[in-house]
């Protein structure tokens, strides 16, 4: 009888991961795509010398972070297929659930871009949700993204078969997931400032019944399957 198969690895925060696999004390970081930068924020804050170029091309969450100052980061503006920094200036550049909102044809521009600034011998740390669990399943009820998810990692094989690149460590973990109740799920995962769902009352309702029997006595918890990779900018 084959063993069982180990239960996969619960990350509360990735950072530890991070740290693991590169050198964060003084690192010059830029990430691509940072949302409301929360990892970044972390990261300033437990890293001495660490300073975070955090970019973000929705002008809604890109106005909230700068009205939310942080030592140690400087937010901008851009897209991650147009970085407007010179050449070499970075230790790492970090993708955090970003690759797959990059538009498909310009996903290996990005990347690109990603090796352009990065020094030789620096790292891209990109990390994406795998299309597979119970969060999966109800947002795929309304925002459908098994195409861009698995363009995002075609792109990375493709990078790594043509670009500058070097693959170094990979991992495949779960992330948990809490939401108050309905109406925090609605908000945070329906109605992101980036996209518009187009969310309905009939898709509404939908999704709220969809939701209600993961519902418990202090709200719904979840776990994001994701797939980290860490990759070498050949040179150094």
């Amino acid at each position: 009888m084959s063993a069982a198969a180990p239960p996969p690895l619960l990350l509360d925060d990735e950072l530890d991961l991070l740290a693991d696999w590169v050198p964060l004390p003084g690192a010059q970081v830029i990430e691509l795509g940072c949302g409301a930068a929360a990892l970044a924020r972390q990261l300033v804050a437990r890293f001495a010398g660490a300073h975070v170029t955090a970019l973000e091309v929705d002008e809604r969450q890109h106005a909230k972070n700068l009205a939310a100052p942080a030592a140690g980061i400087r937010f901008v503006a851009a897209g991650a297929q147009a970085v407007p920094f010179g050449d070499g200036g970075f230790d790492l550049a970090l993708m955090l659930k970003s690759l797959h909102h990059v538009p498909r044809p310009l996903m290996g521009q990005a990347l690109a871009e990603a090796a352009r600034v990065l020094r030789p011998g620096g790292h891209l740390y990109v990390s994406e949700p795998v299309y597979a669990g119970a969060l999966n399943d109800l947002v795929k009820l309304y925002n459908e993204e098994r195409a861009v998810r698995e363009a995002a990692q075609a792109a990375l094989d493709a990078a790594l078969q043509t670009g500058p690149w070097e693959a170094v460590r990979e991992a495949r973990f779960e992330t948990p997931v809490h939401f108050a109740d309905f109406a925090a799920f609605e908000q945070r995962m329906m109605r992101p400032t980036f996209a518009d769902h187009r969310i309905d009352d009939a898709k509404l309702a939908a999704v709220s019944a969809a939701f209600a029997p993961h519902r418990g006595p202090d709200g719904a918890h979840f776990t994001r399957p994701m797939h980290a990779r860490l990759l070498r900018r050949r040179g150094g």
